[in-house]
Parts: structure tokens; sequence; C-alpha cells
């Protein structure tokens, strides 16, 4: 029984292995190769794996892109962005989601600026992946706006609605990119930025 055990945790580290070696690879490769679609092929040989090994563990290109997408969110700190949101104070937890999410982003920059394009001409496999990625972030800062409004922090002429809204601009990679990337501003100016934006325009 022991034996038994023992072979089933090398197997399971093994495949862990496998996964982890697959998911760089893809990461390595939207770095080198930005401009240019994602061939399974040059993962698996980048990966040191069959080809049918990738679809063995993923199960098809859309949850390959799938799995990196959740990877990122939780490789860059999406259950601080989640546990910052959750503040009781509804202002303390619109200042912290937005400095989780800053520092989300910055983590792995490069790699989302690369699947923000592709998903563009790849909508089928990158397209969704991005998608479900913008979904929970889509959900958190409803929430984000919800708990805003039932403390009666939100200004008297912006509607539960509206602040979604901006929640969901000020939260975005472009927002955060055009930032840190195109006005070159440090990670603190950014944060700081885009927090006090939000707070005067949503808040009392």
């Amino acid at each position: 029984m022991a034996t038994r055990k023992y072979e089933q945790r090398l197997r399971a580290e093994a495949a862990q292995e496998t996964r982890r070696r697959i998911l760089d690879a893809v990461y390595q490769r939207l770095r080198e190769a930005p401009s240019e679609p994602v061939s399974i092929d040059r993962i698996a040989r980048m990966a040191r794996v069959a080809r049918p090994t990738v679809y063995l563990v993923f199960g098809s290109r859309a949850g390959l892109f799938d799995a990196v997408g959740a990877d990122l969110l939780q490789r860059g700190g999406f259950d601080r962005m989640l546990q910052a949101s959750a503040h009781p104070d509804a202002r303390e937890a619109l200042r912290g989601a937005i400095h989780a999410i800053v520092e989300m982003y910055a983590a792995h920059r490069d790699v989302l600026r690369v699947l923000a394009s592709m998903a563009l001409l790849d909508t089928a496999a990158v397209g969704g992946a991005v998608q479900r990625m913008e979904q929970g972030r889509a959900t958190g800062m409803a929430e984000l706006a919800q708990h805003l409004d039932k403390q009666g922090s939100l200004r008297p002429d912006v509607t539960l609605d509206q602040a979604t809204d901006l929640l969901w601009l000020l939260t975005s990679f472009d927002s955060f990119d055009l930032l840190h990337s195109g006005r070159n501003l440090p990670l603190d100016q950014t944060t700081a930025t885009l927090t006090t934006t939000a707070e005067r325009s949503l808040c009392r």
C-alpha cells in the first residue's frame, strides 16, 4: 500500500511538472514572438513533450489558453485583489483592489499585452480565454460598486451602473498600460492616478 501511494505521488508530481513546463513554454513563446500565432507543435518541442501530451493535459487549444489565463491570475495575485475588495470599509476596499490589480498587471505585463492583441485574431481559443478572465473582473467590479453603494460612499449623482462601468474602465489592462507604459509612470504613481480618479469620480 505504501509503495502504491508513493508511486501515485510520483505520477502526480510528474504530471504537475509537465503541466508547468507546457505553460512556461507558452509564456516564453509569447515573449519571444509576440506577433506570431502560438503553434502547439512548437510549444510541445519547447516543453520537451509530445504534441498529443499537450492535448492530453489541456484537452484542446482553447483549454490550453484557459489554463494560461487561470495561471496568470493565480500567479499575478488575483486572490489578493478579491481579499482587498472584501475589506469592511468600502473606500479601503476600492484602494486595495486597484493596488492589487496594478500589481497583477505589472507581474505579467508583456504576456497580457500579447494575449490582448492575439484575442482579436484568435477569437476561438485566445479570445475565449481572455473573455473569461475579464468576466471575473467584471463580477468583482460590480460587487465593489455595490459595496460602495451600500455604505453610502457613492456621490448622489452616480448610479450603481455608472459606478460599475467606471470601475470596469479604470481597472482594465489598457488603462494600466496607458499610464505605466504610455506615460512611463512608476507603479506607485499609476496606482495613485487610478485610485484618485476613481475616488473623485465616484465617492462623496
